[in-house]
């Protein structure tokens, strides 16, 4: 289970360190797809597959469905976690995610997001402004 939030950066050669409380969740290889709101999804492997499978049996003849899973899979990469835990983002993904130099790691359960400092911080201000109407749209579902 991943949860938190880490602040991290990039290195010249695009890797990125992977935060320690996460590393040991990991095996030697993971999947840094496209994700929303311009940040990064990452995932295991066995995360990923589910993810996948369950993209892979949604009807094709929808359009946004077509849409939300080239998004997803064609976007996707799957990346090798050296002894550092480091992982090398491919430069379509960092531009996607407008990365720069400083980054945040935010644990969401069965996946990392990785986002641009900047976005991270622009996204969580109007998030937290629009909180209480959040909260009323989940207790509507149950949560």
């Amino acid at each position: 289970m991943f949860i938190g939030e880490y602040q991290g950066t990039i290195d010249d050669k695009g890797r990125i360190s992977i935060p320690a409380k996460f590393r040991s969740q990991l095996e030697a290889k993971v999947v840094v797809t496209r994700g929303l709101d311009n940040s990064l999804f990452l995932y295991t492997l066995d995360e990923w597959k589910k993810l996948a499978e369950k993209l892979a049996s949604l009807p094709i003849s929808t359009a946004n469905t077509r849409a939300f899973s080239r998004l997803m899979l064609a976007g996707a990469m799957d990346c090798e976690v050296d002894k550092q835990g480091r992982i090398i983002l491919p430069s379509y993904l960092k531009e996607f995610a407008k990365i720069n130099k400083k980054i945040v790691f935010a644990g969401l359960f069965n996946r990392i997001e990785v986002w641009s400092e900047e976005l991270w911080s622009a996204y969580k201000q109007q998030t937290e402004q629009q909180s209480n109407a959040i909260a009323e749209q989940l207790g509507s579902l149950g949560v």
